[in-house]
């Protein structure tokens, strides 16, 4: 399956992105990942992305763009992927309909992990206090919070209109949830 999964800070996305893509053998692609790998490794990219980063900048769509092109060419993508963290922009999306158009592909499905507000803030306060990070105070996670909500609303309304976005309530056990995901999926892959 060719799918992308969307959720705000804290809802549990990564966690549910390892666990999805395990059961259905195929990768699971975090931008984020990509670029702390690169970072990581003082890669040419890597290099460029920290100097975005470091300055308080976005990595541009054209980079972006160009490392998800990169890695779904690879191996392991070619019968399906799990994006995790792209696309976060319409032109991203525009790029990988691109993408996928070439190869003849389209995606299964775009998931969203819906959840309480409130309850991942005060989930996303105690997670700071308890692991000693300071910068995460409440006021910040309010703010990433309202920043993905405006950031993926357009995306969410694009997916919705083509059919793609399942809703998937992301509250409960990480079983539970995971238990939700792939019964959506199962329906998905019945109705095509």
């Amino acid at each position: 399956m060719r799918l992308i999964i969307l959720g705000p800070p804290g809802a549990g996305k990564g966690t549910q992105a390892e666990r999805l893509a395990a059961g259905r053998g195929i990768p699971h692609i975090s931008t984020g990942d990509i670029f702390r790998a690169n970072i990581k490794n003082e890669t040419e990219l890597g290099l460029k992305v920290k100097d975005i980063l470091a300055s308080g900048g976005y990595v541009t769509d054209e980079i972006t763009n160009e490392i998800v092109k990169n890695r779904l060419a690879e191996d392991d993508a070619k019968a399906g992927f799990l994006l995790d963290g792209y696309p976060r922009t319409a032109n991203q999306v525009g790029a990988l309909d691109a993408m996928l158009a070439e190869k003849g592909e389209a995606l299964d499905a775009v998931l969203e992990l819906t959840v309480d507000a409130e309850e991942v803030v005060q989930r996303l306060v105690k997670r700071a206090e308890t692991s000693g990070r300071s910068d995460d105070t409440e006021e910040v996670i309010r703010e990433r919070q309202e920043l993905y909500v405006r950031e993926t609303a357009p995306l969410a309304e694009a997916y919705t209109q083509r059919g793609l976005l399942v809703q998937i309530d992301g509250m409960g056990s990480m079983d539970e949830v995971e238990a939700r995901i792939n019964a959506a999926l199962d329906q998905v892959s019945s109705a095509r």
